[in-house]
């Protein structure tokens, strides 16, 4: 009975998170316009499968806690990216600048320091969780290290380019 409850509770979070993506593309799309949609799903889809890839090449076993853990991975690396468009839609508003190009990249200077500080701290809080908290939750401590770390590549030199190039550079 066990395996049947486990196959379906997998089967459930995977349809949980494909209306999760399809909940962001669509709050990202009426939020900022449909270029940032796409590069907000481009990055969560990277920070996912890349963290997944990394747990799995280091021999880990993925159980249900772990899809939690992916789940946790997602929401902060769309949080992440949400506050760099959020800065980005700011800079366009102001109208100081002369094309995307400079503004998303003026923009994503300016939130640099925090993104780096908030993924830094919250990545020594997990890294003393994955040092002390024992075998029960290192598992799930190891995926949200690898997704801190992606999650916050992705957000400053993923998604803000893909939105560059859907959107493309006009005035």
């Amino acid at each position: 009975m066990a395996p049947v409850v486990g196959e379906e509770l997998k089967k459930n979070a995977l349809i949980a998170l494909i209306f999760g993506v399809i909940g962001v593309f669509l709050y990202t799309a009426w939020r900022f316009e449909s270029a940032f949609a796409v590069g907000a799903i481009v990055a969560l889809i990277h920070d996912v499968l890349i963290s997944l890839g990394v747990f799995v090449l280091l021999g880990r076993e993925l159980s249900l806690p772990m899809v939690g853990a992916i789940l946790a991975v997602a929401g902060y690396s769309i949080n992440d990216t949400i506050v760099i468009f959020d800065r980005i839609r700011e800079t366009f508003r102001g109208g100081l600048h002369g094309n995307k190009k400079e503004a998303m990249n003026l923009a994503i200077n300016q939130t640099l320091s925090r993104t780096l500080m908030t993924s830094a701290t919250t990545f020594l809080a997990v890294l003393v969780l994955f040092l002390f908290g024992g075998r029960v939750i290192n598992d799930f401590a190891l995926i949200l290290l690898i997704g801190i770390a992606v999650g916050t590549y992705s957000s400053i030199f993923i998604a803000s380019p893909i939105a560059l190039l859907v959107g493309g550079r006009k005035k």
